[in-house]
């Protein structure tokens, strides 16, 4: 199944995809579930098995150009992000990491948005660059702890896409990366919730950065150094992981530059294969088998 969080005339819903455009409205289909992606996870286990059941022969009543996509979980207990999970983004940022322990650092609910809503650039007298960070995001679907590496899938719900966009100069004030990976509306979370039956096997997938049409990060996810199952045990070990968590899995390097490249206005000198977003830009993160989460990149102009 593919499941999309969604709001529509002010409402939020969930939404079960019956091909690429088309969904079943869980809230007509089954009105005694709850109205929201995590309190069906929250359920007694049987949540998803529930909504597979709703919607077996229906044919969709409502099309993703009728709604506006919310993130897949829009307010999670917790979004655990990891930081250098990929050799090449090790390689490429030249900093180190421990090979025992991944580096995790949180996210907060109102530092993302959903499919095709905009992600906001800091204006650049406040803070540049403002980067792309294509990754695996994987949902938990009930509670548990001290879970070991080899007997984490019945923890996890599915999987979906993360652009964890980040604010450089603001993540490099001091050692926590904090405020730079916390920017109003800076990641996006989408566009669905491909359970693990539909989604297969992590190491099968490739993800795919673009921006603007060009092709900028490219890798196996079978090249993450901490494994989702490693991730889970870690984390379980000191807190009870919840249902509608959210682990994101970490970013590739970005595809380098031909030799002869020189960097541009808008380009890292110390980063050379990395090429900024900015306002007008177009940003899309594909997952090979799962979609493709797409964001326009806005000014940030916020208002209350």
């Amino acid at each position: 199944m593919r499941i999309i969080t969604y709001s529509k005339d002010g409402a939020s819903g969930v939404g079960v995809m019956v091909d690429d455009t088309g969904f079943v409205d869980l809230g007509k289909a089954a009105p005694n579930l709850p109205p929201s992606l995590r309190g069906i996870l929250e359920m007694d286990g049987d949540g998803l098995g529930r909504v597979a059941d709703a919607v077996e022969g229906k044919a969709a009543d409502l099309s993703l150009d009728d709604v506006v996509l919310e993130p897949v979980i829009p307010e999670p207990q917790a979004i655990w992000a990891l930081a250098l999970n990929f050799e090449m983004h090790l390689e490429e940022t030249r900093l180190t990491t421990s090979s025992e322990y991944p580096q995790i650092f949180l996210r907060m609910p109102a530092s993302q948005t959903g499919h095709g809503q905009p992600l906001l650039c800091p204006d650049p007298e406040i803070a540049k660059p403002f980067d792309y960070e294509g990754e695996l995001a994987v949902i938990i679907g009930k509670t548990g702890r001290h879970i070991a590496a080899g007997e984490s899938a019945p923890y996890i719900a599915g999987y979906s896409i993360y652009n964890e966009g980040s604010v450089r100069q603001f993540q490099q004030h001091n050692r926590q990366f904090g405020l730079g990976k916390n920017f109003e509306k800076s990641g996006s979370f989408g566009p669905w919730m491909m359970t693990p039956d539909e989604f297969g096997d992590v190491d099968d997938h490739t993800l795919i950065t673009r921006l603007n049409g060009v092709e900028k990060q490219h890798a196996s996810l079978s090249e993450m150094v901490f494994s989702v199952g490693d991730v889970i045990a870690y984390l379980s070990t000191g807190y009870a992981l919840r249902p509608g968590d959210v682990l994101v899995m970490g970013t590739p390097g970005a595809i380098p530059p031909p030799d002869d490249w020189e960097p541009g206005p808008n380009d890292s000198k110390r980063v050379r294969g990395r090429t900024h977003m900015n306002p007008g830009d177009t940003v899309e993160v594909e997952i090979t088998g799962l979609g493709t989460l797409t964001n326009p990149i806005a000014a940030d102009g916020w208002t209350p």
